[in-house]
């Protein structure tokens, strides 16, 4: 579905990624890991194009994308929750959901996949008419991960999940994450700081170390890895 063929982005003069290629197969939950200022990050805002790669390619479905406008690509599928939520907080819930369908006509299967997140996190119903910015912050990271999923993604992109969460709200957003990969077939690029949940969830992960993929594997046999163990898990 997607593949990533040695790209080179920078900022400014700085290069944040060095020959990155990854390849993602429909269906797939892939996790990319790596400590912070690794390039996880700058990985996935040069697949949304907002970070467009200055060599190498993007393709999405066999499409070039690299260079691409960021509005064109959510229009083909690509969806980003992005690190910190950014929900919009003088905005009720409702209203953050019904932006995420912004782009959207048909009202009736917009509906469908209103209840259908709602259903997801039952939390969001009772906050309906709440503002975004009064939830709590595993509230926002529902609402965030909702938002995207009223874009009907088809490749979703998830920035640091768990970052600053309690860890039975981690628990329940991976949870989530694996329910809307195996109910939907979304797929799912999930970049995570937390390797022992992420490579848990994931079917394939890949290991990020300034700014080039130094190890790729299946996710279990990344689990049972010495040196991942000893940098990532703390094992």
């Amino acid at each position: 579905m997607l593949k990533i063929n040695n790209i080179d982005t920078y900022y400014g003069n700085i290069q944040a990624l060095k020959g990155v290629s990854i390849d993602i197969e429909e269906g797939e939950i892939i996790t990319l890991i790596g400590a912070n200022g690794a390039g996880k990050t700058t990985t996935l805002m040069s697949i949304c194009g907002i970070a467009a790669p200055r060599s190498g390619e993007i393709l999405f479905d066999g499409e070039p994308i690299n260079g691409m406008n960021p509005e064109k690509i959510v229009q083909k599928g690509i969806i980003q929750v992005p690190e910190g939520r950014r929900i919009f907080p003088e905005m009720t819930v409702q209203e953050n959901l019904e932006m995420g369908a912004f782009l959207r006509t048909n009202k009736i299967l917009i509906k469908q996949d209103m209840n259908y997140v709602m259903e997801l996190f039952p939390i969001l119903e009772k906050r309906r008419n709440q503002l975004g910015g009064t939830l709590s912050g595993g509230e926002q990271q529902m609402l965030a991960i909702s938002r995207a999923l009223m874009a009907r993604p088809r490749l979703l992109l998830l920035d640091e999940p768990s970052l600053g969460l309690a860890p039975i709200i981690i628990a329940q957003i991976f949870e989530i994450i694996k329910r809307i990969n195996r109910e939907n077939n979304t797929t799912i690029f999930l970049v995570e700081q937390n390797a022992n949940q992420a490579l848990k969830l994931a079917h394939r992960g890949y290991v990020m170390e300034n700014g080039r993929i130094t190890l790729a594997d299946a996710a279990e046999s990344l689990l049972s890895n010495e040196d991942v163990k000893k940098a990532y898990l703390g094992l």
